[in-house]
């Protein structure tokens, strides 16, 4: 597929205020993360249909500018950004057709009409397929209908072969674009709404980590600690709890071994988890010694906060993304790590976007020249590992203010207080 261009999209946010999507003053955001002491999880209120309302708005407008005359959404976490349909995928197509003027069009199988229209919290059409009829040919009707057919169609990222393979076939000539540009120019930039409700993940993380960690004895395995952590998460009102827990020599992997490990004395247990609030990640890694942490234990955690606060320090308003990694090898590579993603030392990206998808545009990896900007969250998890012995991650997520970066997370001050 071809793809609309990015600096152009750019050039479009550029021309209004309207197209920009400005990122909401530091004022708006004042609040988030201010809790009273004696709760340590922030209230949060669920996204509304006037702010799903805007966002369609605002893609509709980009669409225009590009030329697109629909864009196409699977189910998954974009359609729910839109349209407020949280659903899951499956061989039965459920998709919206967003055109660049006027209502949406949800297709889904007849007998889900029900629980789509349930959910779905903005003005639309829901188009219904039998199971002896094509989901496609439903579309290219559609398309046809509203006099689109003619226009290209851009296609959200995530979107399956089987169903655009299906609209090709369905309308021959058809022009698919990638709606990739599209999507992540709404969706990069989160409202106080958002950041809201990652606050308060965040925060229910931190309190099941606090819960958790007294709870970890010799003889565990990570599945056990896990299982804790989840209940805990559940217990203070996340949802979709998530992650794993990695142990002695299987820390050094950053996505861990298939090695069963257990709980020892002097062990290295590397904890990365989350969750959600109606459907906004929290992700965060701790690192704890079970007993007393040795002289190397504390080094290497020492030198990974050392790379966070780095992280911190080169994340302002209008620097490249890439700069931030630039900044924590910088810090590394003189104490003998790397170079670059060599081991030992920091084998992948120090951060990652972050929202309704736990991993989102755009990386903090090197040679990444997308600007930050103020409303834009990610985390800052800049791991150091030592293959066959064992790795430290500490992984707070921050959002962009035109002041600074700010912390939904507090990071710990030494492997004595990893839940500082």
């Amino acid at each position: 597929m071809s793809r609309i261009d990015r600096r152009q999209l750019i050039a479009y946010g550029a021309a209004g205020a309207a197209l920009a999507a400005l990122p909401a003053s530091d004022a708006a955001y004042a609040g988030i993360g201010s809790v009273p002491a004696s709760t340590p999880i922030a209230a949060a209120a669920p996204i509304t249909t006037a702010e799903r309302l805007a966002r369609m708005a605002k893609v509709q407008s980009l669409m225009q500018l590009a030329g697109i005359g629909a864009l196409f959404v699977e189910a998954g976490s974009s359609l729910r950004y839109f349209t407020g349909i949280n659903w899951w995928r499956s061989e039965r197509l459920t998709a919206a057709l967003i055109p660049a003027e006027g209502p949406l069009c949800v297709v889904t199988p007849f007998f889900e009409e029900p629980s789509i229209r349930e959910m779905l919290a903005v003005p639309g059409d829901v188009r219904v397929w039998q199971e002896d009829e094509s989901p496609h040919a439903l579309v290219a009707g559609w398309l046809k209908e509203r006099k689109l057919a003619g226009r290209p169609v851009a296609i959200e990222e995530t979107v399956r072969h089987f169903a655009i393979d299906g609209l090709q076939r369905a309308l021959p000539g058809v022009a698919v674009r990638s709606g990739a540009a599209l999507v992540n120019a709404c969706r990069m930039v989160k409202s106080p709404a958002e950041i809201a409700l990652m606050q308060r993940a965040s925060d229910i993380t931190i309190a099941a980590y606090r819960a958790t960690a007294p709870r970890i004895e010799t003889g565990m395995s990570g599945p056990d600690i896990f299982a804790i952590m989840a209940a805990e998460i559940t217990r203070f009102g996340g949802q979709t709890p998530s992650g794993g827990i990695q142990l002695n020599e299987g820390s050094a992997l950053p996505h861990g071994s298939k090695e069963r490990q257990l709980v020892r004395e002097n062990s290295v247990i590397l904890m990365d988890c989350g969750c959600t609030v109606d459907g906004y990640h929290a992700d965060i890694s701790r690192t704890l010694v079970h007993g007393s942490p040795n002289v190397s234990q504390r080094r290497l955690f020492d030198h990974v906060r050392l790379g966070q606060e780095a992280a911190m320090a080169a994340a302002q308003v209008g620097a490249p993304a890439g700069r931030v990694d630039d900044a924590v090898r910088a810090v590394y590579e003189p104490l003998g790590y790397g170079p670059g993603y060599k081991l030992p030392g920091l084998s992948h990206r120090t951060g990652h976007g972050i929202g309704m998808d736990v991993h989102e545009p755009v990386n903090l990896v090197h040679g990444e020249a997308t600007a930050l900007a103020s409303g834009m969250c990610f985390s800052n998890e800049p791991g150091l590992y030592v293959p066959g012995s064992y790795g430290v991650r500490i992984e707070d997520c921050f959002y962009m203010t035109e002041a600074g970066p700010r912390w939904f997370s507090t990071p710990p001050k030494s492997l004595d207080e990893p839940f500082s």
